[in-house]
């Protein structure tokens, strides 16, 4: 892992990442997505696919958390070139900000123009049961950490309004339930308590995890056009009648796979058909 010291000047090992893509044929492709817990099923929808470990890049850091399978799939879907990540890298597990955004840069210096990232995410709604998707229209950093060089200007909001209309013009063409709202990102790897779910609430937060911010940062920051969407896997703290646990986020993820693979079926498509023009 990289030094505290290191973070203060441009990351080397992001050309090295995005020459290992290159070698092994993952390059060109416009549309990328990055795959939270256990909604990994997605990578199977793609036609003429092939795929490599996170194990055989340079410089790629892999996840030791269960329903984060740490491997890059790349295909077709709807006729667009899809470059898909299975699996990330949290702060909680001792990676530096720098280091969970990693691929995400490498994504723009190998040809993505549009980031798709997805999550599972506890919900701060009663009605919102889990299997719920959510389409984030802005985030919460409560992470303490930002994946910015002291060179890069954040401009507002990362996610891209034409990819958000893209996106829910699909979930109404295939009938999927889409909400959307904001995604607030603490450190982990605990889950909330109660009082906390209550200030995140108070703070304006419909839904609470621990990735995402981020790597939506660090592309905008790279130039790439940004959506996120979370699923809803369990209540949090206070707002359901059980504990949050892991495995409970893996059973939601998998339950809502069939609805998250059909928006992003329909939601690859029409973001490409967005950035051509």
């Amino acid at each position: 892992m990289t030094s505290r010291a290191s973070e203060r000047g441009a990351d080397p090992l992001v050309e090295r990442l995005a020459e290992s893509l290159r070698r092994h044929g993952f390059e060109d492709a416009r549309v990328a997505i990055v795959l939270g817990s256990g909604l990994g099923a997605f990578a199977s929808a793609l036609s003429n696919s092939r795929s490599v470990s996170f194990a055989d890049l340079d410089d790629m850091p892999a996840s030791r958390v269960p329903g984060h399978a740490g491997e890059f799939a790349m295909g077709e879907l709807g006729g667009v070139r899809v470059l898909v990540q299975r699996g990330r890298v949290h702060l909680y597990e001792g990676w530096s900000a720098r280091e969970v955004v990693r691929s995400v840069r490498a994504f723009a210096r190998v040809g993505v123009r549009a980031l798709v990232l997805t999550n599972a995410a506890g919900g701060l709604h009663e009605d919102w049961r889990p299997g719920v998707l959510m389409r984030v229209r802005d985030h919460i950093n409560l992470q303490g950490e930002t994946p910015l060089a002291a060179h890069e200007i954040a401009h507002g909001c990362p996610y891209d309004p034409g990819l958000a209309s893209a996106i829910d013009r699909s979930a109404i063409e295939v009938g999927c339930e889409l909400r959307n709202g904001v995604y607030a990102a603490l450190t982990g790897p605990a889950y909330e308590t109660p009082a906390e779910i209550r200030m995140l609430a108070w703070m304006g937060a419909d839904a609470v995890g621990m990735s995402t911010v981020m790597e939506a940062v660090a592309a905008h920051a790279s130039g790439l056009r940004v959506a996120a969407v979370s699923c809803i896997t369990n209540a949090a703290a206070g707002v359901g009648t059980t504990p949050p646990s892991h495995d409970e986020v893996l059973r939601a993820g998998h339950d809502a796979s069939a609805s998250f693979v059909r928006l992003l079926e329909a939601s690859v498509p029409a973001i490409a058909r967005g950035i051509a023009s």
